[in-house]
Parts: structure tokens; sequence; C-alpha cells
């Protein structure tokens, strides 16, 4: 029997004997890469943080002591020892476990999390509540090196040393090189410093330094002094942290050690644990970068089972290289996310013009705002749910100004397997309150050539919002042309109902079109290309000849397309209905089956539109 059939809980690993821990390890790490193969999923980053997963649960007592993970991307061997490791095989499918963490799936789960940098900040609510409680259980916080780049997570720290309160913030470093003599020599002090009678002798130090008046407070400062130069980690001790490591954190007997001995400190705690991202498994281990979000892959080979196809973001990708070859002024920003928005081509072609500003989606926007007030030309490619984070950004440092910032929105609408957290379920809706933005949809990767084109030429802000994966297979024109800014246009002709689309969904409505054609009813089709400005001209002109519509979007429909379609021809009797996201955060699993429980299907078009027939 495996080590690992016996783990169906935290308690279940305390059983376990220390020298066996890493053979548990082992286990875990091929249970997650035969399971991802399958699925799908967060792979290199999981694999690296494994060993320290074991030796948080073998030292602390969940779900008692709240533990607490930043983004989610690290917590797989978390999932599969907090008692999901018969489920597990389901992660990332519908109705499955989820691939983040979340409240409702366990009660070790202590906070959600999918965007980044929110551990610190939530492990500090956790202890205040605690303290305003009089309870005793611990809290902690693993936050990547990724994270960290975030301001939110400076936001936490600034605070959490300011309130002093105890708590422990473990910052899993998979970037930073470190030989194996500085790491071992790095991980014999941070268990010496960590050692009771060690903090014992400082504070007594300080205690004796502190009562001679004059030179005790300088001599304080020069002891501090002197600490933080021969131990990384400064920055964390002036924000009132106290600073441990960097420790190496494949090496779990030592990580228990350093974990019992912080286990009791009083106040703020950083221990900075260093990790190799794939850990344990070769091809990740060697490109981190291709395994952080991995599809199905053979684990003989590490080689992908999927057939290359053309995406919406290897279009755009293309797209803006080629632009970029004929205009020195266009830049692109993008916050941590160069490969899943399809920059990476473009740093490589033009390093000096493209920028990675770390997971910080509000400084993206306003760095790019003044790029574009000095004359430049900024692309800020950021993922739709991530965007979110930097509206304030947009209102006032971009559509304010008028500043003509172009936003390419990846990973529009239902993303599938990754979920609620990452569904791009309302961008229409968030950014069409804005004054003085252009919104653009496109029906398929040769119209977003054509609307980036637009948009670089309107020297307006312009929002891009378009579907993640592979695109509809439609010839792309060799070069791509102007639209005209506002203008939709009518695909099919039908005097019985009209559908008006924006976005993936036009091709859908062309579908339920011709189902209906079988059924004798005629139906025109109509891409309306923008939200904003939107072409209430062609809809009226449409309304005098056709008084049904049904509306489609893949956005929520509460501030979309459809509400503002309605609000045009409220009172006019027209009948209109709308199809698009519920009120409600939709699940992770197939697109296919989100987006029928949704009613974004062909069939579904064509039930409605017999509904109001």
């Amino acid at each position: 029997m495996k080590i690992l059939d016996t783990i169906n809980s935290p308690q279940d690993l305390k059983k376990i004997k220390k020298e066996d821990l890493p053979f548990l390890s082992q286990e875990i790490r091929t249970e997650i890469i035969n399971t991802i193969s399958k699925n799908g999923g967060h792979l290199a980053s999981s694999l690296g943080v494994v060993d320290l997963t074991i030796a948080i649960h073998y030292v602390f007592n969940s779900p008692e002591d709240k533990i607490i993970w930043d983004v989610g991307h690290q917590a797989y061997a978390h999932k599969i020892i907090t008692g999901r490791r018969e489920k597990f095989k389901t992660i990332r499918m519908h109705n499955g476990l989820s691939g983040f963490p979340k409240i409702e799936e366990s009660c070790y789960d202590s906070f959600g999390v999918g965007h980044a940098s929110t551990s610190i900040s939530a492990a500090l609510g956790f202890t205040v509540s605690r303290d305003l409680k009089n309870e005793e259980h611990k809290v902690v916080a693993i936050i990547g090196d990724g994270s960290m780049t975030g301001g939110l997570a400076f936001e936490g720290l600034q605070n959490a040393g300011h309130l002093k309160k105890d708590m422990l913030v473990i910052l899993n470093d998979n970037e930073m090189f470190i030989s194996q003599k500085v790491g071992a020599v790095a991980g014999y002090f941070a268990k010496l410093l960590t050692a009771g009678m060690t903090r014992k002798f400082e504070e007594k130090v300080i205690k004796t330094v502190s009562r001679f008046h004059g030179f005790g407070a300088s001599f304080r400062k020069l002891l501090k002094r002197a600490k933080v130069m021969l131990f990384p980690g400064m920055l964390f001790e002036e924000m009132g942290f106290t600073y441990f490591g960097p420790v190496q954190g494949h090496n779990i007997d030592s990580l228990t050690v350093i974990l019992e001995n912080i286990k009791g400190m009083k106040g703020p705690i950083l221990l900075h644990v260093v990790t190799k991202k794939g850990k344990g498994y070769f091809p990740a281990e060697n490109d981190p970068i291709k395994f952080h979000g991995v599809g199905n892959f053979n684990v003989q080979t590490g080689t992908s089972e999927k057939k290359q196809v053309v995406t919406y973001t290897k279009v755009f990708s293309d797209t803006l290289v080629k632009l970029a070859q004929t205009d020195e002024k266009i830049t692109a920003i993008t916050a941590a996310m160069p490969e899943g928005t399809g920059l990476d081509k473009f740093a490589k072609k033009f390093p000096e013009r493209y920028f990675d500003v770390g997971i910080a989606e509000g400084h993206a926007v306003t760095f790019a705002a003044a790029q574009a007030a000095a004359g430049l030309k900024p692309i800020c490619a950021i993922y739709s749910t991530f965007m979110q984070r930097a509206i304030d950004n947009i209102i006032h440092d971009v559509a304010l100004q008028k500043l003509p910032v172009i936003f390419a929105l990846d990973r529009a609408g239902l993303v599938g397997e990754d979920g609620g957290t990452h569904h791009g379920a309302f961008d229409l809706s968030y950014l069409n309150y804005i004054p003085n933005l252009v919104i653009m949809s496109p029906a398929d990767e040769n119209e977003l050539q054509h609307m980036l084109k637009t948009a670089l030429s309107s020297r307006k802000p312009c929002a891009i919002r378009y579907p993640r994966g592979e695109g509809l297979g439609v010839k792309l024109d060799k070069s791509p042309h102007i639209l005209q800014i506002g203008k939709g246009v009518i695909l099919k002709e039908g005097e019985d109902i009209c559908f008006l689309a924006i976005g993936n969904h036009v091709t859908t409505c062309m579908q339920a079109a011709e189902l209906l054609a079988a059924k004798n009813i005629k139906a025109s089709v109509v891409n309306m290309r923008f939200l904003k400005p939107l072409d209430v001209k062609l809809i009226k002109e449409i309304f005098s000849k056709i008084k049904k519509f049904i509306t489609v979007e893949e956005n929520s429909l509460i501030g979309g397309f459809g509400e503002v379609v309605k609000a045009i021809l409220c009172g006019t009797g027209a009948i209109v209905e709308s199809l698009g996201l519920p009120d409600k955060f939709i699940e992770h699993g197939n697109l296919k089956i989100l987006r029928e429980k949704c009613g974004l299907t062909a069939e579904n078009i064509v039930q409605k539109a017999l509904e109001i027939f």
C-alpha cells in the first residue's frame, strides 16, 4: 500500500514517520502529474510546493489553524492532503474539484482565491478576527514571488507590520537561484535564528543595551542593521516583519524544524523559502513556463496531445508584431502574462518596447496612460477577469483624459475549467458605463486583426475583448484594414425575427438561422461589432421591418449588450429577448457544457425564437 492511500486528513499525515515524508512527497507528485496530464491545470507551480505543503500541514493544525494560499496555483498538494485525495481525479472537471481553493468546497480552504496578491491581506483579516474573539489558532499565508509583485501584497505587509499581530507569511520563491552551499548555510542560520535560546539571547541583548541612555538606541539599530546585512530581507524587516531565510524548500526535515520554531513566536514573521518550479518532473523543471498552465500531455514525453490550432491569442500576437514593424510608437504592456496574452513574440522582436510590469494591473493601465499622453501607442494586454482590478485607473487615468490606450482583453466570456475566478463575464458591463471608451468584440479571428488596426488608427481609448482558445478557422486577410467605428453589419437577411449578436456568438446565431430556415422561419443575423458606440441607426432601420429581436452575448446579462438594445427599443412595441450569462458566478467545466447550461447554443437560440414567434 502506498503511504498516500492512508492520508485522508492532515491528522493522518502527522502519524507518518518523518523519515517517510519524502516518499509521500514523491507519491503526491506522481498523483498530480498523472491527473493533470489528463485534466490540464497548473502543474509546475504545484509540483514545486509539495514538500513545503507537507511540512506546513505536519506542523500546523488545520482547519483550526488558518492556511491561506495566494492565487491557488500552488494548492493541489494541499487538496490531496486535506481529504480530497479520492476526488482529485475530478479536478477542473464539471461538478468536480475546483482548480483553486474554494470555501464551499472544504473547511480546509480558509479563503477562496484565483487572483493574485490577496493572501497577506486575508491572513491579516483572519488574525485580527482571531484576536478580537480571544482565540488562539495560528494564521499562515503562502505567497509566491510572482504574487509579491502585486501592490496589494505590499499593502497587506505594511498594515500587518504596523499592527504587529502574530502571523506567518511564507514567501515561496521559485525564481531566485541559490546554490546548494548557500542554501545549506542559510538554512542552518534560519534554524539557529528561529530556535528559542537564540531568540531569547537576542531579546536580552536588546533589552540590556536599551538601558544605556545615549548610545543604547543607536547600538540597537546597529544590531538590526548587522542582521539584515548578513541575511537578505531588509525590506521586510523595515516593514515590521521578523525575516528568516532564504531556506531550502525541498528539505522537509529542515522545514518542519524551522516551522516548529517559528510557530510560537510573537509578531509578524516572514519565512523566505526557495523552491524549484516543476520539482520532480523533468519536463516541467526544464520548461516551467510551458507547464505553468498546461492542457493534456503525455507523461512520458511531456509533449501535448492536442493538435495545433490557430487561436485568437495567436492572431492578436501576429497582427501586433506586423503593425509594430511599421509603427515605432507602438508599445506593449502586460501584467505577468506574456505567454498567455501572446506578447512573448512581441517581446522577442521589440524588447525595448515591451513591458511586463508584474502582477500590477492598475499600474499597467496608468503606466500605459502616461505613454499615450507622451505620444506613444500603448497596447495593454490583460485577461478580462484581471482587468477588473484596474477599473479606477481605466476611468480616471485613461477615459477621463481621453488618452488613446488600447486594452486587449483576452479570455473574455467563459474560459472553461478555471471557473468563476477566471471567466471574463463582466467586461462589457464594467466598460460600458465609462464615457469616451470605444468597445468592440470580433465575430472571428479575422475580424480581430481588423479591430486592432482600427483601434490604433482611432487615437481614442479602445477596448477589444475576445475569447480564449481556438478561432473559427476562417481565412485571414493578408493585411488588416480599418473598420468604421460604431458600424454593425447585416450578415443574413430575413423578415421574421432578428438576431443581434456581438462577439463570438455571431456564428452561433448564423447556425440558429439555418436551423430556423428548415422550419420556414426567416431570421436576420447582425454582427454588431461595437457595443460603444452602438449602431443605433441600424437597429432602428431593422425595427421598421422586424418587431422581434433576440440579443446574444457571452457576458453578464446585467449591464451588457442586451440591456442597451432593450433601452433603445423600449416603448416601441418591439419584443426583445436576451441570451447571455445569468446573474450568478458560473462554475468551472467544459465550455460546451457551460454554454449549454447558460443557453448559448444554436439550439437554445432556436428554442427562444420559437417561444416568441
